[in-house]
C-alpha cells in the first residue's frame, strides 16, 4: 500500500498522523536526495494569460519563452528554468527558488515542509520513475493549476496587476505607488508590462498550446486540475474547460479557486456544475476577520463571504472546501478570530469543510510578517499558542493544520528575512508604512478603527 493510499484508508484519522508524513519523507523522498520534490516534475501552476509558470505556489513565477513553446507545447511546464532546478534536486542541491521549504525544514527535523505535502499525493512508483530519470526529460503533468484570465473583482493588498484587472485599473487611473524602494515593490510602481498580457481567447499562443497538449496527452495523464485567476468564474474559458472535463475525463479530480465574491447567479451556476462531476472541490481565500479581512481583500464583503461558504457546503456536491490563508503582516492581528470562525464551520459540517492551509506570504517581502516589530511578533505568537492550547481536544482540527499553526508560531519567533532576495529590514519597514498610507487612501479604507493601536502606533512612528 502506498503512503497516500494508507492515508486514505485510515480516513479521517490519517491526516492527524504526522508519522505518515515523516516516514514518507524519510522512506521515499530523501533516498533520492534530501532536496527532492516531486512537484518540480508533476505539479505546476500555469498563467496562460501572462505566459508564466511555477512548480508550486512558493517559487516566484517565471516566463515561458515562446521559442521553447514553438518547439514543444509541453514547454508550458517543462521550461529550461525548471529543468535546471530538477537537475539541482537530483544532485541533492537546494534550488534557491524553493527556500520556503528549506526554511521550514531547517527549523527542526520534525517540521514537515510543503515538499512532502506536494509529493505524497503521488505513488512511490511514480516518484521513483522521475527520481531515476534524466534531468532534461520532459514529463506530462499529473496536477495542474490553470489561469486563463486576470479578470478579477478584487484587488487584494498582497496581489498585483499580474493577477487582477482591478489592480491594473487602480494603477492606470491613479498612477503607480510612490516612494517604494524594495525589489518586491516593483509590481506597484511599474506599468511597463501591461502590453505583454494575452487576452483570454483562442488567439493566445499559450492557450493554443494548452489545448494541443490536452488533446495529445494531458487529458490522460492528469489526476487533478484546478482553475485559478484572477477570478476564474468571470472567465468564459472556465466554463469551456468544465465542459471538456465532463466529456473527456468525468473521473478527473476538479477544483476551482474563487474569492466567492461574484454575483449569486455565478455561485448557483457553480453549484449546478458540481453536481455533474465525480470529484469536485472548491478553494477560496481569507486569513483575517471582519473589517481587517475587508481591508486586506479589497472587494470582499465578509458577511457575504461567510454566507456563500455555508451555501456551497450545504448545496454543492463537494469533496472538500479548502480555505487558503495567505498569512501576511496585516492578517496576523485577527487570525485567531478567523480561526474561531472556521472552527465553528468545521464543528458543524466536518473537518474538511473547510480544510485550512496556512501559507506564509513572501512576496511582496514588505508585507511578510517578519517586517513587523519583535514585540508584535511575540505577542501574536503567544496568542496562537493560547489558541492551539484551547483547541487541543478538538478532533475536527486536522494534524497538518495544527502543524501549520505551530510552524507559523515558530516563524514569528525565529525568521527575520522572508527569502534570500528580500531587502533589509529598514527598507521593508519603510515600504510597508508607505504602501499602507497610499493603499488606505486609494481604497478609502482607514487604518484607524481597523487595526490595533499597538500596530497603528508603530506605523505612525516614522
Amino acid at each position: 500500500m502506498g503512503y497516500m493510499e494508507y492515508i486514505r484508508a485510515r480516513g479521517k484519522h490519517a491526516w492527524r498522523d504526522k508519522n505518515a508524513f515523516v516516514m514518507f519523507r524519510d522512506d521515499v523522498l530523501n533516498p533520492i536526495t534530501k532536496s527532492f520534490c516531486a512537484a518540480k516534475w508533476y505539479n505546476a501552476t500555469i498563467w496562460l494569460e501572462t505566459g508564466k509558470t511555477a512548480s508550486c505556489h512558493h517559487p516566484p513565477a517565471h516566463k515561458i519563452e515562446l521559442p521553447e513553446l514553438e518547439k514543444d507545447h509541453r514547454a508550458l511546464h517543462n521550461t529550461y528554468k525548471k529543468l535546471i532546478q530538477r537537475k539541482a534536486m537530483l544532485k541533492g542541491q537546494r534550488p534557491k527558488e524553493c527556500e520556503y521549504c528549506w526554511k521550514v525544514e531547517d527549523i527542526s527535523d520534525q517540521h514537515i515542509s510543503d515538499r512532502v505535502f506536494k509529493s505524497i499525493i503521488y505513488s512511490k512508483e511514480e516518484i521513483n520513475k522521475i527520481g531515476n530519470s534524466e534531468w532534461y526529460d520532459f514529463v506530462d503533468l499529473k496536477t495542474v493549476e490553470l489561469s486563463f484570465s486576470r479578470q478579477c473583482n478584487f484587488a487584494c493588498a498582497y496581489c498585483n496587476k499580474d493577477f487582477s484587472t482591478r489592480w491594473q485599473k487602480d494603477l492606470k487611473e491613479n498612477g503607480v505607488y510612490q516612494n517604494l524602494v524594495t525589489n518586491g515593490a516593483r509590481a506597484y510602481n511599474d506599468l511597463t508590462e501591461f502590453d505583454t498580457y494575452h487576452e483570454d481567447s483562442e488567439s493566445n499562443p499559450y492557450i493554443q498550446a494548452f489545448w494541443k497538449w490536452w488533446d495529445e496527452s494531458l487529458k490522460d495523464s492528469l489526476q487533478d486540475i484546478r482553475l485559478t485567476g484572477g477570478e476564474p468564474l468571470l472567465s468564459p474559458t472556465t466554463w469551456n474547460i468544465i465542459e471538456k472535463v465532463k466529456t473527456d475525463r468525468p473521473d478527473l479530480s476538479f477544483s476551482i479557486n474563487s474569492n466567492l465574491g461574484v454575483k449569486d447567479e455565478l455561485i448557483d451556476k457553480l453549484i449546478e456544475a458540481s453536481k455533474k462531476m465525480n470529484h469536485f472541490s472548491i478553494y477560496t481565500s481569507c486569513e483575517a476577520y471582519g473589517k481587517q479581512a475587508e481591508f486586506i481583500r479589497d472587494g470582499l464583503d465578509y458577511n457575504k463571504f461567510i454566507a456563500n461558504l455555508v451555501k456551497l457546503i450545504e448545496n454543492a456536491n463537494l469533496e472538500s472546501l479548502n480555505m487558503m490563508m495567505t498569512v501576511n503582516a496585516l492578517a496576523i492581528f485577527s487570525i485567531t478570530e478567523f480561526l474561531n470562525e472556521m472552527t465553528k464551520l468545521k464543528n458543524k459540517y466536518g473537518a474538511r469543510f473547510p480544510a485550512l492551509s496556512l501559507n506564509i506570504l513572501r512576496y511582496p517581502d514588505f508585507l511578510n510578517i517578519s517586517t513587523l516589530p519583535k514585540d508584535i511578533c511575540e505577542e501574536r505568537a503567544t496568542a496562537l499558542e493560547i489558541w492551539l492550547d484551547q483547541n487541543k481536544t478538538n478532533n475536527k482540527l486536522l494534524n497538518h493544520e495544527r502543524d501549520s499553526i505551530r510552524r507559523l508560531i515558530d516563524y514569528l519567533q525565529e525568521i527575520k528575512r522572508p527569502h534570500y532576495k528580500a531587502d533589509d529590514i529598514t527598507n521593508r519597514v519603510k515600504d510597508l508604512k508607505s504602501f499602507l498610507e497610499q493603499y488606505s487612501k486609494r481604497r478609502e479604507k482607514p487604518l484607524e478603527g481597523t487595526f490595533p493601536e499597538q500596530f497603528l502606533g508603530w506605523i505612525r512612528d516614522k
